[in-house]
């Protein structure tokens, strides 16, 4: 089975997630898409994270019963903060039968040659790469490891929602239905 590896701190998960992976399971081949929720991205500042486990069950509650798509936890039994390529070596050990592809933004491939062992990475994964906002993807768009997929542009952030919802702002249509009700349930990001 092809499938596609969507990590993020999904902070919280919001419709632009889900359009794009939806996305990615129509209109290339892979199989499923696994949601791989970090629990510390190391390119980020852990205090303005919601607990991994509340992020988890956002995912959880956002992809409801598609069974093609996986709300995965991972990272949270490895070493932090998180790098790609350590999680990218114990998934091909535990899961030999699957072939992994990672799912990028075209920023995130910019900033590449920043990740650990992104040479190792490239070597042994494609990376399915979606546009972002005033990113062209940078030198390795062109890798013959990276294909380029045209998926819609999404110009919704998690961090623009969580300054939003701090504000007292109304962003139910900015996450599915249940992920708003459960976030307003639980005072997530309001303070």
């Amino acid at each position: 089975m092809k499938v596609g590896l969507f990590f993020g701190s999904f902070n919280p998960i919001h419709i632009g997630h889900m359009v794009l992976a939806n996305h990615m399971l129509e209109y290339t081949d892979l199989d499923r898409i696994w949601f791989v929720v970090s629990p510390h991205n190391p390119l980020k500042i852990k205090s303005s994270l919601l607990n991994e486990k509340h992020r988890l069950h956002l995912v959880n509650i956002a992809i409801g019963d598609n069974n093609k798509l996986k709300a995965s936890d991972i990272e949270f039994k490895l070493s932090q903060p998180s790098y790609t390529i350590i999680t990218l070596t114990y998934l091909k050990e535990k899961f030999p039968q699957h072939e992994f592809v990672l799912i990028m933004g075209s920023d995130n491939l910019e900033n590449f040659h920043k990740w650990k062992n992104y040479e190792e990475i490239l070597k042994n994964h494609l990376i399915y790469v979606y546009p972002r906002p005033k990113n062209s993807g940078g030198k390795l768009i062109t890798h013959n490891q990276v294909k380029f997929v045209n998926a819609p542009l999404m110009e919704i952030s998690s961090t623009a929602i969580r300054i939003a919802i701090k504000e007292k702002k109304d962003m139910r249509y900015f996450m599915p239905e249940h992920v708003w009700e459960y976030i307003k349930e639980m005072h997530f990001y309001e303070k």
